[in-house]
């Protein structure tokens, strides 16, 4: 028995084959001969259509992350104060040139 090899779907096909489960006029077995599909991937398909159907309504812009502007910078600094530390721990070990 050969295996088939991994096929990757559009995403208009699982919409497709999602909203086709959704309706609920056949089976899982039926959409799933179809559509030469496993019925879990189909389930799979049908849950993610579900979980996500509010972002297609949702507004785009709340969704749009804003970096905290103070928060990075206090990172930044912590982040350079720790290299210089590390950087003259190293040269007084010899492990580093003072060159730099």
């Amino acid at each position: 028995m050969t295996r088939r090899k991994r096929r990757n779907h559009a995403a208009g096909f699982k919409a497709q084959v999602a909203i086709a489960a959704l309706k609920g006029d056949r089976t899982l077995a039926e959409l799933a001969q179809q559509y030469d599909i496993h019925p879990n991937q189909i389930t799979d398909w049908k849950t993610q259509l579900m979980e996500r159907s509010a972002e297609v309504f949702g507004d785009s812009k709340a969704k749009a992350v804003e970096p905290d502007i103070k928060t990075m910078q206090a990172k930044i600094g912590q982040l350079t104060l720790e290299n210089d530390f590390l950087e003259g721990a190293l040269i007084k070990a010899g492990m580093l040139s003072a060159k730099r």
